[in-house]
C-alpha cells in the first residue's frame, strides 16, 4: 500500500498483508487487486506445473507460492498473509472445480456470516471433502489436507476471538477496524 497510500500495511489494521486486510483498512478499490493477485500467484505456477508436468508437481507450485504469502521473501521472511486467496488460487491451478467449490463455499459462509475467518475455516475443513468427492488425483487431496491444515494454523487467534465473542463482523465499508491476527 505504500505505492498507493504511503502507508505499511504492516503498521494497518490487524498488520496483517493479506486481502482482508487490506480491504478492512483501504476499501474495496484496493482490496479487490489483492484479492486478485494473492489468488494469481497460487493460479499462475500451479497451472502452469501441473499442465506441463503433472498434478504433484502443480500442488508443490502451488504450496510454494502459499508459504510464500506466509513469509514473503522481499519482507525477509516475516509474517504475510493467512493463505486463503493463495490457496484457492493453487487449486483453481490445479483442479478447476475445486477450486469453484471452494470458491463457493467460502462465498456462501462469509455472505451469510460476514466473518472473513470463519468462511476460511469452514472451507479449509471443506476442501479435503470436496477434493475426494470430485475423484480427485492423491496428489490435490494430499495438497487439500496440508492446507487445511495450514489454515486452520494459522487463523488460531480467530478461533480464540470467536470462541470468546470478540472477532469482528466484516464490514463494506473503509476502515472497519480489524483486530490483531
Amino acid at each position: 500500500m505504500r505505492a498507493f497510500r504511503g502507508e505499511d500495511v504492516r503498521k494497518v489494521g490487524s498488520g496483517n498483508i493479506g486481502a482482508t486486510n487490506v480491504w478492512r483498512s483501504y476499501g474495496p478499490w484496493l482490496g479487490i487487486p489483492v484479492i486478485a493477485v494473492d489468488m494469481a500467484k497460487g493460479f499462475v505456477p500451479a497451472f502452469l506445473a501441473t499442465m506441463y508436468v503433472d498434478p504433484l508437481a502443480g500442488v508443490l507450485a502451488g504450496g510454494a507460492a502459499m508459504l510464500g504469502h506466509w513469509r514473503p521473501l522481499f519482507l525477509g521472511f516475516q509474517r504475510g498473509g493467512k493463505m486463503v486467496a493463495t490457496a484457492t488460487g493453487a487449486f483453481f491451478g490445479v483442479a478447476p472445480l475445486l477450486g469453484l467449490a471452494a470458491a463457493a463455499v467460502w462465498a456462501v459462509v462469509f455472505f451469510t456470516f460476514r466473518y472473513a475467518s470463519v468462511a476460511s475455516i469452514v472451507t479449509a475443513l471443506a476442501v479435503p471433502v470436496a477434493a475426494v468427492a470430485l475423484g480427485e488425483p492423491w496428489p490435490v487431496i494430499v495438497f487439500a489436507v496440508l492446507a487445511a491444515v495450514a489454515v486452520l494454523i494459522l487463523h488460531r487467534a480467530n478461533i480464540g476471538r470467536l470462541r470468546a465473542g470478540t472477532e469482528k463482523r466484516f464490514t463494506f465499508r473503509r476502515g472497519a477496524e480489524p483486530l490483531k491476527s
